[in-house]
């Protein structure tokens, strides 16, 4: 996925979950977070960050905060409509005959659903912006709706859908995402019930860049 433009500004303070202050062309500037986890590692005083045109009209804020550079080094999209976007882009790339976002099973909605022949998939897509020493964990802050969705594909598995958890690394140097039990042990305990039960859990990296994020067609990835 592309953004059509993108422009570089300087983090202040991040007063709430939605809005980020930051000085742009030398103005403070109020700006959309397009992140509702926590980002602390990342979104530090002067650190640089990418910006690009909000899409609603008459918006109070007419920015959203889509990236940032760690320690003003590595880039992070920290865009979490992003990784969606993405797998979607991934997935017309693979041969199924049907594409399906946002497809509900039991008592959620899961990101998409997929066919290929007689199978019937389901995935879900989680971004993950958290990383140390080389390894993404996730999620950042605990999340009662991933643990959800991660028992609904348990059931769906035992049903005969082939199902599967898509960890978007989004940014680059990156291979492998783990389950951070230490911040949600009950994500991490839901994962591990998922994978026993054949769910098949992918970390997917990705090239990013500032205006761009993109799952590579590796081989031992595709569905």
């Amino acid at each position: 996925m592309r953004y059509p433009k993108v422009c570089e500004a300087r983090f202040l303070d991040r007063p709430n979950r939605f809005v980020a202050h930051v000085s742009l062309a030398g103005e403070t500037v109020a700006v959309h977070v397009k992140n509702t986890g926590r980002c602390r590692e990342l979104l530090l005083p002067g650190v640089r960050v990418l910006l690009t045109p909000g899409e609603t009209p008459g918006r109070k804020t007419a920015w959203d905060l889509v990236g940032v550079y760690k320690n003003d080094e590595r880039l992070f999209n920290i865009d979490s409509q992003a990784p969606n976007r993405a797998v979607g882009e991934w997935l017309r790339r693979q041969p199924f005959s049907e594409i399906r976002p946002e497809a509900v099973f039991g008592s959620s909605r899961i990101d998409f659903a997929m066919v290929r022949g007689e199978e019937r998939w389901l995935l879900e897509v989680k971004g993950c912006t958290l990383e140390k020493d080389g390894v993404g964990w996730f999620p950042d802050a605990p999340t009662l709706r991933g643990a959800k969705h991660l028992r609904e594909l348990t059931a769906a598995a035992g049903e005969g859908y082939r199902c599967a958890v898509a960890f978007v690394i989004q940014t680059e140097g990156v291979t492998r995402v783990l389950p951070n039990g230490e911040t949600d042990p009950a994500f991490a305990e839901a994962l591990a019930a998922a994978e026993r039960a054949g769910v098949r859990i992918l970390s997917l990296p990705c090239r990013v860049t500032p205006e761009l994020l993109e799952i590579p067609d590796r081989p031992e990835d595709m569905l």
